[in-house]
């Protein structure tokens, strides 16, 4: 065996192979990040050896820039492990008391993981072409967590405005107010509008459902209110308005495209009461290959789920704190999907209501059904059984 470590960059990939006597077969070596370097890369390795069953190649997970590379040596058919770079830290870490860090001794500290930790998997084919999923259902969560933030400015903005109209309607975020503050942004618009124009703009967002009355009522309540008159303010509430609605309707594009691949998946993760396709992307997205792992609580772990423990000769935590050193994006998934599920399967609402007797709190008791749901989504994922109650 020939074990290749390669430390990641954005320009150049430093590259370390060794042989099954930790010996260099080459010096530490640089390549670019181009053809030119993949093939230096490929060329020297098969001048070591032809057979691809005796090549194990390592790289840190270090995003987009370790991708191109990663789809190359598995195109190649060459068996790849993508490594947590947090595990390649304290690895290297315990290689030496010296505080030396390079690209060179990170290589070379990779190849000698693939060559001890026997428990490293290869990265599959079902990983590599899970990776568009994740990217769709990242780049979703980042646009939501975004619009948040912009609606989070229009409750602001109206406060300033037209603080009464949050008293008056259920929602702030509806079409039918969206409508209304894009043309009037702010109380002193409204109180001096027509109200025939107001009363259509409403009841054409709402489809109906406010009429003339709501349309009296809010132009009553903008004729006695303490909102400011900044015209500054009121520019940055509808382009505020108008960035969510642009946003919104890029959400739906990104959400049908999830749609379209969750709807050719064979997953029988979507026969679970309670996830959406949403959460079941996701969810499906950031383990990638379920095989890969050798139990549910593999996956645990990967997620950051799992409790923390320190024990030290007498002293015992009682009170561990979950890791939160996986997958965010994965963490976030479960959690929520959880909540969902405990509200539409009885099974685990029992399970939950369980918990909450127990003293536990409910986020507490939230994450233990949480295990119990990845548990579940394990065994349905490697055997391809529907969920059964």
């Amino acid at each position: 065996m020939i074990y290749v470590g390669i430390d990641v960059a954005k320009d150049k990939h430093d590259c370390c192979i060794l042989d099954d006597e930790s010996r260099k077969v080459y010096p530490i070596f640089t390549i670019s990040n181009d053809k030119v370097g993949f093939d230096e890369l490929f060329s020297r390795i098969e001048e070591v050896t032809t057979d691809k069953a005796e090549i194990k190649v390592g790289l840190e997970a270090t995003g987009h820039y370790s991708l191109n590379l990663l789809g190359s040596l598995i195109d190649k058919g060459i068996a790849t492990c993508v490594i947590n770079p947090l595990h390649t830290n304290l690895y290297r870490k315990g290689l030496s008391l010296r505080k030396t860090k390079t690209d060179k001794v990170d290589a070379s500290s990779i190849a000698m993981m693939l060559m001890t930790d026997k428990t490293l998997k290869p990265y599959s084919d079902t990983s590599y072409h899970s990776e568009e999923l994740k990217s769709l259902t990242r780049y979703r969560f980042d646009k939501v967590q975004e619009r948040a933030k912009l609606k989070s400015s229009v409750a602001r903005l109206v406060n300033i405005l037209f603080p009464e109209l949050e008293s008056l309607v259920p929602d702030l975020h509806m079409a039918s107010i969206y409508a209304m503050l894009s043309e009037f942004p702010g109380a002193s618009y409204i109180a001096d509008s027509h109200l025939t124009h107001l009363r259509t703009i409403l009841r054409t967002a709402s489809k109906g459902r406010y009429d003339r009355n709501m349309a009296v009522t809010i132009r009553d309540a903008a004729r006695d209110s303490i909102g400011s008159i900044i015209p500054a303010k009121s520019m940055e509430l509808k382009h505020t308005i108008h960035l969510i609605e642009v946003m919104t309707d890029e959400i739906d594009e990104i959400e049908s495209f999830i749609k379209s691949i969750m709807d050719t998946s064979s997953s029988p993760i979507m026969t679970i009461p309670g996830i959406s396709y949403r959460m079941g992307a996701m969810i499906l997205a950031e383990v990638g290959d379920f095989s890969r792992f050798s139990n549910a609580d593999q996956i645990l772990a990967f997620a950051g789920l799992s409790p923390s423990t320190y024990q030290s000769g007498q002293l015992d935590s009682c009170y561990s704190h979950m890791e939160k050193r996986g997958s965010r994006y994965l963490r976030y998934a479960l959690f929520n999907a959880t909540k969902y599920v405990c509200h539409w399967d009885e099974t685990f609402g029992t399970y939950l209501s369980k918990k909450i007797s127990e003293g536990k709190h409910y986020n507490v008791a939230v994450s233990h059904a949480a295990k119990k749901l990845i548990r579940t989504i394990y065994r349905m994922e490697l055997t391809g059984e529907a969920y059964r109650k």
